[in-house]
């Protein structure tokens, strides 16, 4: 009885070692919300995920209304967070794309939009 009460906690802490191990850094949330409508044209947008970030492998890009490039720059990465400056872009849907590469080395990608104007 005790050997296989033994092999029982030997298999549980391996299936719980393996749970973390197949970790992803999901997108939580963002600043604007994803969807939101926002009244005027952010400063940046900041995108916030579920596990820390390796800078050098992650990056996001937004484009405005007309199709154009807005973001300025490179993101900044600090953590679970990446932010990106924007250039003004007008009213309209904005389309943030994002990739990712949390440190545990998965990667992840998605995107999202949201809404300047009234």
């Amino acid at each position: 009885m005790r050997r296989s009460s033994l092999i029982w906690i030997i298999a549980l802490l391996l299936s719980l070692a393996t749970g973390k191990a197949d970790a992803h850094a999901f997108l939580d949330r963002a600043e604007p919300r994803v969807g939101n409508k926002v009244p005027s044209p952010p400063r940046e947008v900041t995108l916030y995920f579920t596990q820390k970030l390796e800078p050098a492998f992650s990056s996001v890009t937004v484009t405005g209304p007309s199709g154009q490039r807005v973001d300025a720059g490179k993101a900044r990465v600090n953590g679970n967070q990446m932010s990106v400056p924007l250039k003004g872009g007008g009213v309209g849907t904005y389309h943030v794309n994002w990739h990712v590469l949390s440190v545990d080395t998965h990667t992840t990608d998605g995107n999202f939009t949201f809404q300047v104007g009234r």
